[in-house]
């Protein structure tokens, strides 16, 4: 759950890596450093707290060299600290790593160094690796490597700097991402894309125990026996320029812009009049032998799932269930080979989905990939993937990833619910589809709009979410976003269940804000939220502009124009991630980084 980037070439190793860490803070973390190899030693800089502190640090330091690695690191054994940033190095300074993961038995392997002789500065898992590396070095730190990663457990990507081979660099990994950028007389190893864009657009994507020599005009990688591997290069369509923030106060509320754009390119790539697309993808498979659907994801993920398990309950008319990807794994899931099991991830590195995904497929099941990175371990290991075509996302709290991930879902429950003939009403389901461009669009004024909402919110303890059926799901996508940029605690109820305990937690001024959709449902949920005016709750209804009676209820309204009641999230998200935006913006905090957050969760 941190930044990996290294860098060997014709330019100077500091810049490259100190840019490339900046274009990974996105992933959350809590300190940085480097080390590069210079005048044949190895010299190490770290500072806890942000990448920026470092790289005011390093304004009077020479550390020009043309081969350097990198770290963010988000904490995991150890506080925050300056020594137990990355990178650790040996005793004798001459061996510097850099890790992503968690090394599960890092104890015993730290007491037996210890008895060796071996000193330890640091309270990381980490510094057992390199110290590790040193007490088992023959010579040759490519075989040294191989050997290294046999005795370790638990999850890694690591990058490794030699004193006694100043041109190379030695990344290997299991659980965790890495991606070798190929260059020009150069190189670039990365935990992530968007930190080599600006220098290539090629890239090798490793996969689990594969171990990768990385030098400015040659890129070997072999398997876990040292065989040497025929490795394919692929080109990323992603460009420098999408991991920019365009002008826009922060990368979030550029995403948010960004929805409605890629919206018309993903129905664009997926429709074709009337067919998908993506049908060859399935050509193989008898979608009718399917019995039940298993959503499993994590976080905002999840909250995809929940409104993809509507969609496939009312249009495919299947038995579908969502789980949590962390909790999937340790449950007996009833899974067979009649089961198709569709897992989310946004980066497509999410561990405990990918750990899901696995138990799954030894279980029998067909398992299907939701993911936004071409390469990314979740597309390698699924039988089938749909990618969400939404380009880098930068922002921690997910916007257009979520919306991406919410309309391939759609898609594909229409192709499904064709395959098996129970699609209704075909031609207008793809007409409404053609409206969607227009309910993501954000206005120009839309922050004087919003600016009473969020003089309500700013101060705000405590905010609740309410909505009936589809919009609940909804609701606890908003929820989370204000969640998780705000630091308000946030709740979101089932209208009707509010009642049921929490409407303790009511008092003046309480903020909440109800969803309403639903023409079915409606008159319920303004009952709802009556009761909650009457015990003094500030009222933020976003519902049908026509919703007269939920208007005059309400202390603020948001109207919105909805398609159909099946997608109104659509209607509903873009005001539910402004007001969290704002609501960030006004109260200072970093919108895009925020606090214990990290954009790839890859650990348990």
């Amino acid at each position: 759950m941190c930044g990996i980037v290294g860098y060997v070439g014709k330019n100077n190793a500091k810049t490259v890596v100190l840019e490339g860490l900046e274009k990974l803070e996105y992933r959350g973390y809590d300190s940085a450093g480097i080390a590069v190899v210079k005048d044949g030693a190895l010299k190490v800089e770290k500072r806890c707290g942000k990448l920026q502190n470092l790289i005011e640090h390093l304004q009077t330091i020479d550390m020009s060299s043309d081969v350097g690695i990198g770290h963010t690191r988000w904490a995991t054994h150890g506080e925050p600290s300056d020594i137990n940033s990355h990178p650790h190095f040996s005793m004798d300074k001459k061996i510097a790593v850099v890790h992503n993961g968690i090394i599960e038995n890092y104890l015993p392997l730290k007491n037996e160094l210890i008895e060796k002789g071996y000193r330890f500065i640091s309270e990381t898992d980490t510094e057992v690796v390199v110290h590790l590396i040193d007490s088992m070095y023959n010579g040759d730190m490519l075989k040294t490597v191989a050997e290294v990663v046999k005795v370790l457990k638990g999850s890694y990507a690591l990058a490794i700097l030699d004193v006694n081979n100043p041109e190379e660099i030695i990344c290997t990994r299991k659980d965790s991402p890495l991606v070798i950028g190929i260059g020009e007389g150069e190189n670039i190893i990365a935990s992530d894309i968007p930190a080599l864009l600006k220098y290539t657009n090629k890239v090798v994507y490793l996969n689990d125990f594969e171990i990768a020599t990385v030098r400015k005009n040659k890129v070997e990688v072999f398997d876990k026996e040292l065989n040497a591997i025929q490795f394919e290069v692929k080109v990323v369509d992603w460009s420098y320029d999408q991991a920019t923030k365009n002008g826009f106060p922060n990368y979030m509320l550029k995403e948010i812009h960004e929805q409605s754009s890629i919206v018309q390119k993903m129905l664009s790539s997926y429709l074709n009049g009337g067919d998908f697309t993506f049908a060859n993808l399935f050509s193989t498979i008898d979608l009718k032998r399917y019995t039940k659907i298993h959503l499993v994801a994590c976080g905002t993920a999840y909250h995809v799932g929940l409104q993809a398990k509507y969609f496939f309950n009312e249009i495919s008319k299947m038995d579908a269930k969502v789980e949590i990807a962390s909790e999937y794994r340790y449950q007996n899931n009833f899974i067979d080979d009649r089961t198709l099991a569709i897992f989310i991830s946004q980066s497509g590195e999410t561990l405990d989905t990918i750990s899901a995904l696995k138990k799954a497929k030894e279980e029998g099941a067909t398992t299907l990939a939701i993911t936004n990175v071409v390469g990314s371990t979740i597309t390698r290991e699924a039988d089938i993937t749909l990618y969400t075509l939404a380009g880098p996302e930068i922002a921690v709290a997910s916007t257009k990833a979520y919306t991406s991930q919410v309309l391939v879902m759609y898609l594909f429950s229409l192709f499904l619910a064709e395959k098996i003939g129970k699609l209704e009403r075909k031609e207008e389901k793809i007409a409404e589809l053609k409206r969607l461009c227009e309910l993501l669009k954000v206005e120009n004024e839309d922050e004087i709009k919003f600016s009473e909402i969020v003089k309500k919110l700013e101060n705000a303890k405590d905010a609740f979410f309410i909505g009936r059926g589809i919009d609940y799901y909804s609701s606890l996508e908003g929820a989370l976003k204000l969640k998780e940029i705000s630091y308000i605690h946030t709740e979101a109820f089932p209208a009707g269940e509010l009642k049921h305990g929490s409407i303790a937690l009511i008092e003046e001024g309480t903020p909440v804000i109800v969803v309403g959709t639903q023409d079915n449902l409606i008159e319920k949920t303004i009952s709802n939220l009556k009761e909650l005016k009457a015990r003094g709750a500030y009222i933020i209804s976003i519902g049908k502009k026509e919703y007269e009676d939920m208007k005059n209820s309400s202390d603020i309204f948001i109207g919105v124009d909805v398609v159909s009641q099946i997608l109104s999230i659509f209607s509903v998200i873009v005001p539910m991630q402004l007001i969290a935006c704002y609501t960030s913006m006004k109260k200072g905090l970093d919108v895009d980084k925020p606090r214990n957050l990290a954009k790839s969760v890859t650990v348990e």
